[in-house]
């Protein structure tokens, strides 16, 4: 298939909230203490919700800009592309950049709404959240109807009002709930807990998919404080792996057969090893761990309850028979410094050369759609959803690559201080 005639739905991208997000949507008595943008003594831009100060890091908004001034320093809305945070911006950059629908994971919530479960007043932190989640599905989704997979955020503190939340936005047309790769790292009961059913219940009832981002559960992969931080970069997935393997080994799958969890950002080269894994474990273990999946195999249960992601991931293709066809999907994840675009499809022509067009149309639109009860084609036809079309429709947009250094730091190319990273998490 050629890079113009894909169809392109990413299952992670990222918004970066604009600073006007809850006007209109936090009313009463809890108005005047909804999270606000700041700007910093140090010309950064950072939000500021009950106590906390939360800075928009550089490598969250980096899609356009070269990538030598990539970094973890704290960015100022200025310092980005506006396609980051406004949405009239971010479908021009969907456009140029051949993409046709996007679901966008939170920024400064954290991506589990850490931000906001940790807010002491509980009737404060679920007006903020609730707010959050109209912002998103009515004026961000809502403003280009079948451009964005709604996503809404759990309440993480008490999961019979997180089963009344999925419920609410369910109605709002929303399927996909963002949650924590480890509830027990955040503080809260397992996986193995049955504190959490009221919200699998209402997860299943609903058809939400569980959507867990790499990096959610607070913690990162760091082997050493003094480790050079590209060994947390490079070992990112490995948090995703570990959420598959308690979720696989839990009650949970076992008793909700139709629950789904997506593993977003995580990759899908180390799946074929992970499958063969649990199906060596189980054979090997099952007589004393007291693990029962009937007649099935733990790679079969895999395959039926989770959907993987990747963005180029040439092992991943190679091997996708043995990850299975029904549980790829691609991702741009714009405007983190991984992504791609605006050079996505090209990327993915290249890295998907011998895939046949049936297989590569799953992989890049139609699993995504279907686990996440996505029509975009209820808006507008299929000949004008492709790569080709989709940029045609953004002439002249400007995609260079260009500075947004405004000279704030200086830049000494060695990294970060991975420990002091670890300690800042906020994801």
């Amino acid at each position: 298939m050629r890079a113009e005639d894909m169809i392109l739905v990413s299952v992670d991208d990222h918004v970066v909230e604009p600073p006007d997000l809850f006007e209109g949507h936090l009313r009463g008595r809890y108005k005047d203490e909804a999270p606000r943008v700041e700007r910093r003594s140090d010309g950064s831009d950072a939000w500021v919700f009950n106590g906390a100060v939360i800075p928009n890091i550089g490598l969250n908004a980096v899609a356009g800009r070269p990538k030598e001034e990539y970094g973890v320093e704290p960015t100022a809305f200025d310092e980005m592309r506006p396609g980051c945070f406004d949405v009239h911006e971010r479908i021009k950059d969907m456009d140029a950049g051949g993409v046709l629908g996007s679901m966008n994971f939170p920024s400064f919530p954290g991506f589990s709404g850490r931000l906001f479960a940790a807010c002491e007043d509980k009737g404060l932190a679920l007006a903020v959240l609730q707010a959050y989640n109209d912002w998103h599905i009515e004026d961000w989704c809502g403003a280009y109807p079948g451009r964005f997979i709604p996503m809404a955020l759990p309440v993480l503190w008490d999961p019979e009002l997180a089963a009344a939340e999925v419920r609410r936005v369910a109605a709002k047309g929303c399927h996909s709930l963002t949650f924590t790769e480890n509830p027990a790292t955040l503080g809260y009961p397992s996986f193995h807990s049955e504190h959490w059913d009221p919200l699998w219940n209402a997860v299943c009832d609903e058809g939400v998919v569980v959507s867990i981002h790499l990096g959610s559960s607070g913690q990162l992969s760091v082997t050493a404080p003094d480790a050079p931080v590209d060994v947390m970069i490079t070992l990112q997935p490995m948090n995703i792996c570990q959420a598959a393997a308690d979720l696989l080994w839990s009650r949970v799958l076992k008793e909700y057969p139709d629950i789904r969890f997506a593993l977003s950002e995580g990759g899908t080269g180390w799946i074929p090893y992970f499958l063969d894994r649990l199906d060596r474990t189980y054979d090997m273990h099952r007589a004393w761990t007291g693990q029962d999946f009937g007649d099935r195999l733990p790679s079969d249960v895999f395959r039926q309850h989770f959907l993987t992601c990747f963005i180029a991931d040439p092992v991943g293709i190679t091997l996708r028979h043995d990850i299975g066809l029904d549980n790829i999907a691609w991702e741009c994840d714009y405007p983190h410094s991984d992504s791609s675009w605006p050079e996505a499809p090209e990327e993915l022509a290249r890295v998907a050369a011998d895939v046949p067009d049936d297989e590569l149309a799953r992989i890049t639109y139609e699993n995504a759609c279907r686990w996440y009860s996505f029509d975009p084609f209820a808006q507008r036809a299929k000949e004008q959803c492709t790569v080709e079309a989709l940029r045609a429709e953004a002439p002249g947009h400007d995609v260079s690559i260009r500075s947004f250094d405004k000279g704030r730091f200086e830049r000494k190319g060695t990294g970060a201080d991975l420990g002091r990273l670890a300690e800042r998490a906020t994801a």
